[in-house]
């Protein structure tokens, strides 16, 4: 790998990944961390290019950042974990989920989409003109390069099919805010399209795990210790 990964560690037990969303890093997911940790070996991870993890060489993709993570469990000696992606990183943890399906244990996929069409218009828009005005001057400006990348992984990406879906093999929860940026019918597209799912819609926006952590920390635990019972039986 090209890179190394900045994460935060805290607890034993199962492995249990947590993958935040566009421009954000591990530390969204603060209050999850404490919580779950009580639990579960938790890593949460600043994907390729967020946080305290450097870009790299390599394509700034959510398909790449599928694979920095793949060469994370490797390097950790992980050879399946619980994986939980909010927003880009519901994305990334759903392409892994279908890409290494052997390598996934239970998966909770939160405010994540197939394409760009998934998200609202009012929320889309201006996302698409900022990554054009960015990428006009992406040649000039550092910073502008940097900005084309992040607003393109939310025009371009993750261009997953939903015929895709069918490959996931975890068990999975897919959560989303009851006013979330995500447009509800797509979230539950993305609900019946995985085998074996359960659909959870929180009150809040797209930002559920940090501004209404009790309640999502909650419904995940709840799904979790579900599953763990459903397999034993």
């Amino acid at each position: 790998m090209d890179i190394r990964h900045f994460y935060a560690e805290s607890g034993q037990g199962i492995p249990f990944i947590l993958l935040h969303g566009n421009g954000e890093n591990s530390t969204y997911f603060e209050r999850q961390i404490e919580e779950f940790s009580k639990r579960y070996h938790v890593y949460a991870i600043d994907t390729r290019g967020h946080g305290k993890t450097p870009r790299g060489s390599r394509p700034f993709t959510i398909r790449q950042f599928a694979e920095d993570l793949l060469g994370f469990m490797d390097g950790h000696r992980i050879a399946k974990a619980h994986l939980l992606g909010f927003s880009d990183g519901g994305n990334i943890a759903m392409i892994f989920a279908i890409k290494h399906p052997d390598r996934v244990n239970r998966l909770i996929l939160n405010g994540a989409n197939l394409n760009a069409g998934g998200v609202k218009r009012t929320v889309q828009i201006p996302i698409e003109l900022g990554y054009k005005m960015a990428k006009r001057f992406s040649d000039k400006s550092d910073s502008a390069k940097l900005n084309a990348e992040m607003l393109g992984l939310m025009v371009n990406d993750p261009d997953v099919a939903t015929s895709e879906l069918a490959k996931i093999r975890a068990r999975t929860l897919v959560v989303a805010g009851t006013k979330d940026m995500i447009k509800e019918e797509h979230t539950r597209m993305i609900a019946e399209g995985i085998p074996d799912s359960k659909l959870v819609f929180i009150k809040g926006n797209h930002f559920i795990a940090n501004k209404n952590a009790e309640e999502f920390n909650r419904v995940v635990l709840e799904f979790m210790l579900e599953a763990q019972s459903e397999s034993k039986g």
